[in-house]
């Protein structure tokens, strides 16, 4: 656990504050607002970054990252043992990381990845339109959107950079030891400490009011808000999990937590604890101003611009309805109107896709095989909504990001 002398950063609210979408759930789970001891770690969090990445990143810009990044690159893909003369600092990041903890169950992590593919799209829209854009009522994370050219190359492009993290992660044997989602999740952290250390020195940078950078607090709210969150938004909309499958998903989540950076203390122990701290996290970041509806409008009107193959204005307009549907649905009028979008839109799609999933469901429960059917069914449906975002298979993390490898 790490902790700050500083003050506070003026940006944490005097007490929790109400969180749209989650709190109904939250109830039903009891869980309850956040006491007067989580309270103030909360606070303290926001002013404490990745202590071991960023002491790595700090090594390697001394050293020059023309020199030190391909020998990342390297102990990212094989493992630190095949770098030759690894440097110290380089060493002894990628040995604390490849000592996998005790506690990490590949079992149970295959049985994440499934069960994150098989569940389609709707997960997907639902972290997209809840998850995504209802995170813009953080403004204090906005602020780092914002310096990083977010509006410029529209936060449409960072969402499908999560997504392609999100099912890199999800991948069959994607959390193994070097594969997809293990580079994936390494390669996301180091940009993070690239993106904390370049917005932190920039000279409009309030650290008193805003904390540091891609700091704990708002690096656990955006880990469980990216896998934990959608998993609870495909329950509200039919896909009824087995009680494996809810271990897994937090298990799953968990994992890609501590090796993407986040400190103990936030990561979800089981799929309650996850629920938890996203409520705890939420009630703290909940705090919306003008930034908030300057990346939720273009985010709403994005799916106008997708790549669709045929008749793209109508069905532009139809997946706007669509996404804008789900969204009013979880996150509510009061919320909706603060990000400048229709306050209500009917709720005609979670409604359409209930019965639906509900279906699929108890036939993965009762038919052999069909959970791995559903699960190629599924990565295929969201490879498709990937090249309906990009009009490629994939898109490149860290595009979105200013070019920091050149960064003094």
């Amino acid at each position: 656990m790490t902790t700050s002398t500083r003050p506070i950063p003026t940006r944490h609210p005097d007490s929790p504050r109400k969180v749209p979408g989650l709190g109904p759930f939250a109830k039903l789970l009891r869980i309850g607002n956040p006491d007067e001891q989580q309270w103030q770690r909360l606070g303290e969090a926001l002013l404490v970054g990745d202590e071991p990445m960023d002491r790595l990143v700090e090594w390697m810009y001394a050293e020059g990252m023309a020199k030190t990044r391909p020998l990342f690159d390297r102990a990212l893909e094989v493992g630190i043992a095949e770098v030759p003369d690894a440097p110290e600092p380089l060493r002894r990041f990628f040995e604390q990381i490849e000592n996998t903890p005790d506690w990490v169950d590949q079992e149970l992590l295959r049985r994440g990845e499934q069960i994150y593919r098989s569940g389609g799209n709707d997960a997907l829209y639902f972290a997209r339109d809840v998850s995504f854009i209802g995170g813009y009522l953080a403004s204090g994370f906005n602020k780092t959107l914002l310096r990083t050219g977010a509006l410029e190359k529209g936060p449409g492009k960072r969402f499908a950079e999560t997504l392609t993290w999100a099912m890199d992660v999800s991948s069959e044997n994607g959390m193994a030891r070097y594969g997809r989602g293990y580079r994936s999740t390494l390669h996301v952290r180091f940009i993070h400490s690239m993106v904390r250390r370049h917005v932190a020195a920039m000279p409009d940078w309030r650290t008193e009011d805003w904390g540091i950078p891609i700091n704990q607090t708002d690096m656990a709210a955006t880990l469980v808000g990216a896998l934990l969150a959608p998993f609870v938004g495909g329950m509200a909309m039919g896909i009824v999990p087995a009680p494996r499958d809810i271990v897994a998903a937090a298990h799953l989540t968990r994992y890609v937590g501590w090796l993407i950076g986040v400190e103990d203390e936030w990561l979800p122990r089981d799929f309650r604890d996850g629920v938890r701290i996203l409520n705890h996290c939420m009630t703290a970041i909940t705090n919306p101003d003008d930034t908030s509806r300057q990346l939720a409008l273009p985010m709403a009107d994005d799916p106008l611009n997708w790549h669709y193959r045929n008749l793209p204005g109508l069905r532009g307009r139809i997946a706007r309805a669509q996404h804008l549907s789900v969204a009013s649905t979880f996150l509510g009028p009061k919320s909706m109107r603060i990000l400048g979008l229709p306050a209500y839109m009917p709720p005609w799609y979670p409604i359409m896709r209930f019965p639906v999933n509900l279906a699929a469901s108890v036939a993965n429960a009762v038919v052999p095989g069909q959970r791995e059917r559903a699960a190629v069914r599924g990565r295929q449906a969201q490879e498709a909504f990937v090249r309906l975002l990009t009009d490629e298979d994939a898109a490149t993390i860290g595009a979105s990001a200013p070019p920091l490898d050149k960064t003094a």
